[in-house]
């Protein structure tokens, strides 16, 4: 385990100084450097199928905080293959999570969401929208294997950004997309505080922006 509280499996970047990691709860990504992985993340993926997406910090004139997101820019993954941007610094427990989504393109899959309690690449919660296949789900994936928890039907489209809203007390999770399309499922896999991310499948391009959360329980733990 590094001091990042990260797994050194995935903890690929090196870590952040004691003082940056304390209390960061968002991430709006606007004094980060163009076409440059923003400071503070870690890139790793779940049972990779041809090694690490590329993620970096891009210019998004429609960005819900203009100008800046974080966008998966290129990936060569395929089938069961997740692609992972973890956010260094504080793990939560019980927390409320929003985050902005944009599904921009991919053959094989679209769309995307943030991952929780995530204790390294193989192990966290998830929920996505998907623009091909018109839902939105929740999944715990442990030991790299996903299982799903809940879902519900929806019509999304790519290239707008749609926000996605997620509260975890105890074991009870809830997710909303756009404030609608509720999904509500208990689940005890992962018990422990996590760190925060976000999350695509195989080949989609997915941007993301203005991550935020707000822990529920005492302080988040550094």
């Amino acid at each position: 385990m590094c001091v990042c509280g990260l797994s050194a499996a995935i903890c690929i970047g090196g870590c952040l100084e004691p003082s940056d990691s304390p209390g960061k709860n968002s991430w709006t990504f606007e004094n980060e450097l163009p076409n440059e992985r923003p400071v503070g993340w870690t890139i790793a993926a779940t049972k990779p199928t041809a090694g690490l997406a590329k993620w970096q910090t891009q210019r998004d004139g429609d960005a819900p905080s203009n100008p800046n997101v974080l966008a998966l820019a290129h990936t060569e993954n395929y089938d069961g293959a997740f692609n992972l941007a973890i956010a260094k610094g504080p793990a939560f427990g019980d927390f409320e999570l929003t985050v902005q989504v944009k599904a921009v393109k991919g053959e094989e899959d679209q769309g995307g969401g943030p991952i929780w309690r995530c204790q390294d690449e193989d192990n966290y919660y998830t929920c996505r929208f998907n623009p091909l296949e018109s839902n939105f789900r929740v999944y715990v994936v442990a030991d790299g294997k996903r299982r799903q928890l809940g879902s519900t039907h929806v019509m999304t489209r790519s290239e707008r950004w749609y926000e996605i809203r997620v509260r975890m007390v105890g074991q009870r999770i809830e997710c909303w997309l756009e404030g609608r399309h509720p999904l509500s499922v208990t689940d005890g896999t992962f018990s422990r505080p996590g760190h925060v991310g976000l999350w695509t499948k195989a080949d989609a391009v997915t941007s993301f922006d203005d991550l935020r959360v707000q822990p529920l329980d005492a302080a988040a733990q550094p």
